[in-house]
């Protein structure tokens, strides 16, 4: 198998935003600028403060949007956290999974969002296994369009959900960091997303995982890749396993589940070779004893469900800034 650089666009992607009337959008986080990386954390902190003080309010940053989760791929932490953001912020919300659309009748992507849009939608969330076909259907709509997760290319919002809470630990910013992300690299786009995000904030990315699991072309574009798992976690100041990814998977690329989880799986005598606080991060579902232990996922270490709680969060600031986007072009 050759995979595609992490560094590539996905085909037809223009990057994040290509003009400032696309920031209706939000499709990926390479070429995201810095500043606007940072708009959108800060954004997404406040909006967490807002959340711990009082969790279940209800704001009116969306009264009048009406959002559509188009969601092309099974999802649950993404697609809960998205409606909850929606309806948080006083959205009308509708829903809706691949088998409940017209799509399984031989109706194209773009008809079917084109039909969806002219119900007055103004924001899709759409989720779709091909990688760029956010950016394909953000050419062709007017509505503005977030990417949940598309194919192998990006998933922008969790990339800004795993800087996030990164950014609540480390106050002081993200240079001098050093951040591990191992595993399933190639069929990772929670990787490429942070890897983006996090070279645009100064980190230093550490890659390690099995030679049939990794991109092309990543030696000298920003990232390092550590020959094994002890290389990469032994003093990092954080370290995000990835699942293995097998529905995107060609066969033959490993040896036995066994033996990837004794070489690649991130256990407590991994853990303990984090520098002082290091914290361990999983994007989920988690594959326990595989990729992670159970008692590391559990453990004191762990930002996992601060990830996840962190992730309203994150939608919650992403679909105000598209919101915000569509009426000032009004």
């Amino acid at each position: 198998m050759t995979a595609r650089s992490i560094h590539a666009p996905a085909p037809g992607s223009a990057g994040a935003f290509s003009s400032p009337a696309d920031r209706r959008h939000l499709l990926a986080l390479e070429a995201l600028p810095r500043a606007a990386l940072l708009e959108l954390l800060d954004a997404a902190n406040a909006f967490r403060d807002r959340m711990d003080a009082d969790p279940g309010a209800v704001g009116g940053e969306l009264k009048g949007v009406t959002v559509c989760n188009a969601f092309f791929e099974s999802s649950t932490r993404t697609r809960v956290s998205f409606e909850l953001a929606e309806r948080r912020l006083g959205a009308t919300v509708v829903s809706f999974a691949s088998v409940e659309s017209s799509t399984v009748k031989g109706e194209t992507l773009l008809d079917t969002l084109r039909v969806i849009q002219a119900m007055h939608v103004d924001l899709i969330v759409m989720r779709h296994p091909s990688s760029g076909a956010a950016s394909f259907v953000a050419r062709h709509l007017e509505a503005g369009v977030v990417n949940a997760g598309d194919g192998r290319h990006e998933h922008p919002t969790q990339g800004l959900l795993d800087l996030l809470t990164l950014h609540r630990r480390w106050p002081d910013g993200f240079e001098g960091r050093r951040v591990a992300i191992v595993g399933d690299v190639a069929h990772s786009r929670v990787a490429r997303s942070a890897i983006h995000g996090l070279c645009t904030l100064g980190a230093t990315v550490v890659l390690a995982g099995p030679p049939t699991l990794m991109p092309a072309g990543v030696e000298g574009l920003g990232v390092a890749v550590a020959p094994t798992l002890d290389d990469a976690v032994s003093g990092a100041d954080a370290v995000m396993a990835l699942r293995l990814q097998h529905e995107r998977m060609d066969q033959g690329l490993l040896a036995s589940i066994g033996e990837y989880a004794r070489v690649w799986g991130l256990d407590r005598r991994r853990v303990a070779k984090l520098a002082p606080g290091g914290i361990v991060l999983h994007p989920g579902p988690l594959n326990r004893g595989v990729e992670i232990a159970s008692d590391v996922a559990d453990g004191p270490r762990s930002v996992i469900l601060e990830q996840v709680a962190n992730g309203v969060a994150v939608r919650c600031a992403v679909l105000t800034r598209c919101a915000a986007a569509l009426a000032e072009a009004a």
